[in-house]
Parts: C-alpha cells; structure tokens; sequence
C-alpha cells in the first residue's frame, strides 16, 4: 500500500506549538518523536524503568513529528493542511529557519521486510544454529538446526539474553524430562528443547498471535508430534508440570511470576529465566529467594543476565 509521510524537523522547545497547530488545522493524528523526553525520563529517579536505551540516540537534537496519510484523494487535502500548520508555527518560533517540512510517497512493501537482512544463520551454542526460514543452510556434521521465523512474535534467537537461555537448556534438560517454555514468542527455546532430545514439550503466552507464530515455527522444525503451543497465564493457574521450566521475559515480569513457578515444576526440577538486565540482577534473585528458590548459577553477557535456579527442600 502506498501513502504519504510528512515530516516536520523542529526544536524541542516548538513541539507543543507545532502539534496545537496542527490540530488547529484538522490534524488529530501523529507521531511525535522528542529526544527530551527520553532524556527527562533517564534523568529521573525512575532511570532504570528501561531495561535497554541506546545511548547514541541522546546525541540527536531536533524533535520529528510525522503524520501519514492514504494516497488518495484526501492526500492533498491533507499535505495542505500540514503545510499551513507548519507555516503557522514558523511565523510564532523565534527561529523559523529550523521548522523544516518535507514530504514522499511510501510503500509498505519497503520496511515490512527490512529487518530481514540482518537475520542471518548464527551460531547460538556450540551445536545449535538460528537459521531464517528464507534463508538456505547446509549444516556441518554435529549441528542442530532451528529453523525460525519470528512472524509477529518477539524472537529471532540472536540477543544474549536467548542464547545465554539456550546454553542452560542445554545443560540442565536431559532427553527423559518435560520442558515448559513460559511466554513462549516465536517458540525457539520450545524448539531448542526438541533439539536437546526432549519430547514433552509444552509451551504457552499470553499473546495469540504469539501462539500462533510459534506454532507455525514448530511444524516448520517437524516437532508438532510432541510440542503444544497454547494461550496461557501462569500467574493464573496452569496445570501443567514440567522438570525443566524456561522463561525469557523482562525482569519486571520474572519477579511477577516467581512465585507461581515452583507449583509448576516437577521435585528436583530447574527454573530458568533470562532476559534480566544485570541492573536488576538482585533485585530478581531475591524474588527467587522468596519464592523459595536456590540459586545454581548466573550467568552474565552484555549487559544482561540468565539464572537457573531449583526450589529448596525447606521449600516442599
């Protein structure tokens, strides 16, 4: 589908000016991208509510407000309108010359696929490899291979955070156990355990189209015979029981559902959970201790953090 994006470059200081005009002008509907409100947010206390910012990105200036429209026949309507916002807030700014206005005609077809190119087969253990599914791959002797496609679902199996989950499925799943993979995304760490010899596999998310990707992912890896992919809340009963339970979720939500853990998993079993920045490292190991939880090991990589942990006997 094509349409138009309308972009208008500006000081900071003229954003709220600029936006009044525009809804002044009939335009109700756009995007703001305003560097200071980042920066506002991780000058507070509340600094660390991000679990990841790029910090290149504090160097840009300049605010983008940007505004679509269908290619139709209310596009020009539209751009008019636009112009006369932007001409409007030039003439109240003390330095018109930076409130910039350009125009172009997109395509969808253009960004829909982008992201495409920078997934490439990786290594993700010693043995196991991330491969797109549009992607073709001759494995050399020894290597697993998942084949992923992440659809709408978060996962493509490269970040830290999911091989550092990998790598301790890896170490604590053994071929006789059953496997629960807590908000389960696009299913890689479900597959990961099909590759390490499990076939009890269970995996579930909050998210249908989640479920719905990571079931697409599982026929596409041939695990459909023993792995299921369904809507589920942990915190809210699931009644299921599994030896090795992983989840790769924010730190905020690991420290929500631990206590709801231990009653899923099996005497003697492992929970183990990545996607924790090392900031809130503590914070998530004394959640795990609460819950009754000992930890067996950290594991750390750029910047971010995965625990694998079982529940202690004074515990059962």
């Amino acid at each position: 589908m094509k349409y138009y994006e309308i972009k208008i470059t500006a000081p900071s200081t003229e954003v709220e000016n600029i936006s009044n005009f525009l809804i002044i002008e009939g335009i109700e509907t756009f995007e703001v991208d305003d560097i200071e409100v980042a920066r506002e947010i991780l000058s507070s206390k509340n600094k660390f509510e991000w679990d990841y910012y790029n910090e290149a990105l504090l160097e840009e200036h300049d605010a983008c407000i940007t505004v679509y429209t269908e290619n139709d026949e209310n596009a020009e309507q539209v751009i008019a309108s636009v112009r006369a916002a932007v001409k409007s807030a030039q003439e109240a700014a003390s330095s018109r010359d930076r409130i910039q206005m350009g125009v172009r005609l997109a395509d969808d077809e253009e960004w829909k696929d982008e992201w495409k190119q920078y997934f490439r087969p990786q290594h993700i253990t010693d043995d196991i490899v991330i491969c797109p599914s549009w992607e073709s791959y001759e494995p050399a002797p020894g290597e697993k291979i998942i084949e992923i496609d992440p659809g709408m679902a978060f996962g493509t199996g490269t970040h830290a955070t999911t091989r550092m989950c990998i790598e301790l499925i890896e170490k604590y799943l053994k071929p006789e156990h059953s496997f629960m993979d807590v908000g389960c995304g696009s299913g890689i760490l479900s597959i990961a355990a099909g590759l390490c010899g499990c076939r009890k596999v269970y995996g579930f998310d909050i998210d249908p189209d989640a479920v719905r990707v990571a079931e697409e992912n599982i026929r596409k890896n041939g695990m459909e015979s023993f792995a299921v992919m369904a809507q589920g809340d942990v915190t809210e009963g699931v009644s299921r029981t599994a030896d090795v339970i992983a989840a790769n979720l924010m730190a905020e939500i690991i420290i929500a559902i631990c206590g709801s853990i231990p009653a899923c998993l099996k005497e003697g079993g492992v929970f183990i959970a990545s996607g924790i920045i090392t900031e809130k490292k503590d914070a998530v190991a004394a959640a795990f201790r609460e819950a009754g939880f000992e930890i067996s090991e950290i594991r750390e990589d750029e910047g971010w953090c995965a625990v694998a942990a079982r529940v202690g006997e004074a515990s059962r």
